[in-house]
């Protein structure tokens, strides 16, 4: 997996933080997002109807936004058995590949394809 995250997984992130309730301060820390882009993800999951103000200073998930996270945690596991399944895949072509092209032995086959083309 990349060692960045995308903008879904943030958006997942801050939603699973204020899934509690929660504060500006404590969704920046948790999410690990700056002052900057805490404002920024804050305006989109509101405008989105996924978080709502609550007590002027708390946040808290709305039924739409519970929603999102379930679904974004099952695309989050089919992404991570799909990345699974590739690996095994790579692997099997790497195990093939070392059958083929097995180091000692390229210098040998080369010379056999040349003394052929020579005949």
């Amino acid at each position: 997996m990349s060692k960045y995250r995308d903008r879904l997984q943030i958006i997942a992130d801050v939603l699973s933080i204020v899934s509690g309730k929660a504060r500006k301060t404590r969704i920046m820390y948790q999410a690990n997002l700056s002052y900057r882009l805490l404002c920024r993800y804050l305006d989109e999951v509101l405008d989105a109807g996924l978080v709502e103000p609550e007590d002027g200073d708390r946040y808290v998930l709305t039924t739409k936004g519970k929603k999102f996270l379930s679904k974004h945690e099952e695309y989050s596991k089919r992404c991570r058995s799909l990345e699974e399944h590739l690996n095994h895949v790579n692997n099997e072509k790497t195990v093939l590949e070392k059958m083929c092209f097995n180091e000692g032995k390229t210098g040998r086959n080369l010379s056999r394809v040349d003394k052929s083309r020579k005949s």
